[in-house]
Order: structure tokens, then C-alpha cells, then sequence
């Protein structure tokens, strides 16, 4: 008895085991990232930040004529003491002069953080 009740012990913890480390790591994410922890350099976050910027336009979230506009400047900055790119972007064509500079902020790795108008 005392055998029985020990190897269904093993067996429940083994089935629970494979199943709790199943193949299925989506996160809920929409989008494929990798989890790398290489961080980019400057060209590879302006790259990213450009595909970004983009996307934003693609869903409208940001008018068109974003999407032509190169960054204007690429820096590493430290927020909360940690360190993020962020790449502004500058667009003359956007008539309110407070929506003119676009911030995207990007982890060290190049994921994207976010977007915004005041660099915050």
C-alpha cells in the first residue's frame, strides 16, 4: 500500500511537471520579440525606433508625414537609473509646434517602451 501510494505520488508530480513546462511561451504578447539581453548600438536603435515610428503610422496613431521623417538625434539616457534609447524625431510639417518632436523610448536590448511628445 505504502508503495502504491508513493509512486502515485511520482507519477502526479511528473505529469504535472511536463505540463507546466509545455512549449507554449506567448506571454500574450501580439507581437514576436526575442528576449535578448544583447543590448544595440546606436544604428540598430534608430533602426528600430524608424520600423516603429512607421507602425504607428500604419495604424494611424501617428499622421502620415511621420513617416518620412529620419531621427534627428540618438541618445542613451538613464531614467530611473536604468538605461534606455531614445530616439526623438522632428517633424516641421505638423502645424501644433508641441506635437513637432517625436520621443520614442527603447530598452538597451532595442525593444520599444513607448512614444510620446514630451521626452518623458
Amino acid at each position: 500500500m505504502r508503495l502504491n501510494i508513493l509512486l502515485l505520488g511520482f507519477i502526479f508530480s511528473s505529469v504535472t511537471f511536463l505540463v507546466m513546462a509545455g512549449n507554449d511561451q506567448d506571454h500574450g504578447h501580439a507581437h514576436g520579440h526575442s528576449h535578448s539581453q544583447e543590448a544595440v548600438d546606436n544604428v540598430k536603435a534608430e533602426s528600430n525606433a524608424t520600423n516603429i515610428v512607421a507602425e504607428l503610422v500604419q495604424k494611424e496613431k501617428l499622421e502620415s508625414s511621420w513617416g518620412s521623417i529620419p531621427a534627428s538625434t540618438v541618445d542613451k539616457k538613464e531614467f530611473d537609473g536604468k538605461p534606455e534609447w531614445v530616439v526623438i524625431f522632428v517633424n516641421d510639417a505638423i502645424p501644433d509646434i508641441a506635437k513637432q518632436k517625436l520621443y520614442v523610448f527603447l530598452t538597451v536590448n532595442g525593444e520599444y517602451i513607448a512614444a510620446n511628445y514630451t521626452g518623458e
